[in-house]
């Protein structure tokens, strides 16, 4: 009988119960209590009408979520729901943030999200990837570096990420550090209309996490 590898198992195991979980806010219906308010607020009402499940872009906390598909191996959900976020919930007209502002958390969501990462874990010094919005954005940094963010195949339909090169060199992280950024060069993303099931799935690809086994 084979020797049962009880830390492969919890591991694996937590795994799959992240992205159940975090599948089952975009699954539920749109079910709310509004007995702490006294009333409907427009976040909910917000959440209702944009039919994504239980998930409330508008209430800034959870805005981090989308991205932690990325920490149990199905980054290409991520891509998914930020540019269903993104297309869905922001419009250049004067009602074009859903939920509040909150001091520019909304707004920053946006802008680094369109450029396609974002900070998940402000503690570390990590972005995690998700769908860029542009085919072209320039980044310049106080340091005289830029960078250079290409996806050329980006469009409405190639949404997701088929592979990432920073400086030439493909990465199958799910992640850039800051001090990549800040060396500035250029981030490639290839775009396709299909998930790739297979990038940033294994283990050493996911981000930081204090649950995780340490890196080698």
């Amino acid at each position: 009988m084979k020797q049962f590898d009880s830390t492969f198992s919890f591991y694996n195991l937590a795994y799959f119960k992240l992205h159940f979980l975090l599948d089952t806010v975009f699954q539920v219906p749109p079910v709310f209590d509004y007995s702490y308010y006294g009333l409907v607020i427009h976040e909910i009402r917000e959440m209702q009408i944009m039919n994504m499940g239980n998930y409330a872009h508008g209430n800034q906390p959870v805005q981090h979520m989308i991205c932690l598909y990325n920490y149990a191996g199905e980054p290409w959900k991520t891509q998914y729901h930020i540019r269903e976020v993104m297309n869905k919930l922001y419009t250049s007209l004067p009602d074009g943030y859903c939920g509040d502002e909150d001091n520019g958390q909304t707004s920053a969501w946006y802008v680094l999200s369109a450029l396609g990462f974002y900070p998940v874990t402000p503690a570390t010094d990590e972005y995690v990837f998700g769908s860029p919005l542009f085919r072209k954005a320039t980044i310049s940094f106080e340091n005289g570096n830029e960078l250079l963010i290409n996806a050329p195949e980006n469009s409405a339909e190639n949404i997701y990420v088929q592979a990432i090169k920073l400086n030439g060199r493909i990465t199958g992280r799910n992640y850039i550090r800051h001090d990549e950024l800040l060396n500035g060069g250029k981030l490639v993303f290839d775009m396709g209309s299909q998930p790739d099931y297979k990038r940033g799935t294994g283990e050493d690809a996911y981000p930081f996490s204090m649950s995780r086994r340490p890196r080698k």
